[in-house]
């Protein structure tokens, strides 16, 4: 997938239509929005529901995550069937209005109601329309109408990725300054801790000398216990295992399907939302923690972002 967009969203729309040689109009509606998973529902024609797993492997051959809508409909190629008139219905209908008629006359002669055709055509059962026929299924067209639609819909998702993605390298570029602000900052703090001590001690001695070897001490195990060296490499190595992904340099979907790249950038958010966490735990400092709650802070706009890329 060289050269083609990684980032893409789960928000898209395609349709596809064909008229086929005998008048049929065969129509296809896809819709996509984000979703944990791929969710394809399938509505077709009736006596079409033996193609719906021909489309579901057609949507997941094209698309990894969502929820996908598709809306098959068929027009024309078969003629609207004649009612169906129900005689038997009809007769049983006039002689019970005939019995009533008699029933309620009084005198006497004949009073033998005289029921109408069109009165009874209206009553339920007697006209009914038959069975619609099966419009025939031209599996080829509806794939080629899926085909189209899937394209309309993979089109748009990549158009929303770009902007994403634009988003995205905005966040990461401004994560990658406060890390540096935070590594910056991070040994003055131990210089203020050395030069706060020496004051402290010097004060309860009452005398101005201090113990330079214990006082070494001292700062080495602070140093250690505030060391967050470690958590700017791993942060820095999770950032650029993200925009690694984001340029396809971690590779995309398998066997040349869709990418799943959007779980993949979750997890690496998770990692680096663990390391700040840990700055901020070690910073001792609070410019530091504030740094430490920004980054996290920014990485909660980049999740939200990720929970519509594909």
């Amino acid at each position: 997938m060289a050269g083609q967009p990684v980032i893409r969203s789960m928000t898209g729309y395609g349709s596809g239509e064909e008229t086929l040689a005998d008048g049929t109009s065969i129509s296809v509606e896809i819709r996509t929005v984000n979703h944990r998973h791929l969710n394809v529902r399938v509505h077709l024609p009736r006596g079409w529901q033996r193609l719906e797993e021909k489309v579901v492997g057609l949507v997941r051959s094209a698309l990894a995550r969502g929820s996908v809508t598709v809306a098959v409909g068929c027009e024309g190629g078969v003629e609207e069937p004649a009612p169906v008139l129900d005689l038997d219905r009809a007769r049983h209908y006039a002689e019970q209005l005939r019995a009533l008629s008699r029933e309620l006359a009084s005198g006497e002669g004949d009073h033998r109601a005289v029921v109408s055709v069109e009165a009874l055509v209206r009553l339920p059962g007697v006209l009914a329309a038959s069975e619609p026929a099966v419009p025939a299924v031209d599996e080829d067209a509806l794939g080629r109408c899926v085909e189209t639609a899937l394209a309309g819909v993979v089109a748009m998702r990549e158009a929303e990725g770009g902007r994403l993605e634009s988003a995205l390298r905005r966040s990461l570029a401004e994560i990658g300054e406060v890390v540096a602000a935070i590594e910056a900052a991070a040994p003055a703090r131990l210089l203020r801790e050395r030069d706060r001590l020496r004051a402290r001690v010097a004060v309860l001695a009452e005398r101005p000398e201090v113990d330079e070897e214990r006082l070494a001490r001292e700062i080495a195990y602070l140093a250690e216990r505030w060391d967050i060296a470690e958590e700017i490499v791993r942060i820095r190595s999770h950032m650029a295992l993200f925009a690694d992904t984001m340029s396809g340099v971690q590779g995309t979907g398998e066997a040349g399907g869709p990418a799943r790249v959007g779980r993949r950038l979750g997890f690496v958010v998770q990692e680096m939302n663990r390391e700040a966490n840990t700055i901020a735990a070690k910073a001792n400092d609070a410019a530091i923690s504030a740094a430490a709650v920004a980054v996290k802070d920014k990485l909660e706009v980049v999740r939200e972002q990720l929970e519509n890329v594909e």
